[in-house]
């Protein structure tokens, strides 16, 4: 059973022993107060979670990218890796104030693929 429910339930159990209560208000009440406690928990958990691991401003680093909510480091924070932590690349974006068209790569892999698009001139290649 969970932590919240055996909470809910000896804070019921509590309140019983003080007033009649009927079954169908006992059910409520610890139903309610469960949810009441699960809700505090979570939002608790959440709060714990908005410490960034390292500084936004110093996470994109020349050879590697900090995923601000792990700490691990990567070359590409892929979707799917934003995923594991229930966010799109636009939520984690805007959760950590960064400007929405920045991509998420180390700064090396950006200037890369810059110079390989200037190479390729797609641009030049449309207009014939």
């Amino acid at each position: 059973m969970e932590e919240y429910v055996k909470q809910a339930l000896e804070i019921v159990k509590a309140q019983a022993s003080v007033r009649t209560m009927t079954a169908e208000e006992i059910t409520s009440m610890v139903k309610t107060i469960a949810e009441g406690i699960k809700k505090a928990m979570e939002d608790d958990l959440k709060e714990e979670e908005q410490q960034p691991a390292v500084d936004p401003r110093k996470a994109i680093r020349e050879k590697s990218i900090i995923c601000l909510e792990c700490g691990k480091s990567f070359k590409i924070l892929t979707k799917k890796h934003l995923a594991s932590h229930n966010l799109t690349p636009e939520e984690y974006k805007e959760k950590w104030g960064y400007k929405k068209d920045i991509s998420l790569v180390c700064k090396s892999l950006a200037r890369d693929r810059r110079k390989k698009m200037e190479s390729m001139k797609l641009w030049e290649k449309r207009k014939k």
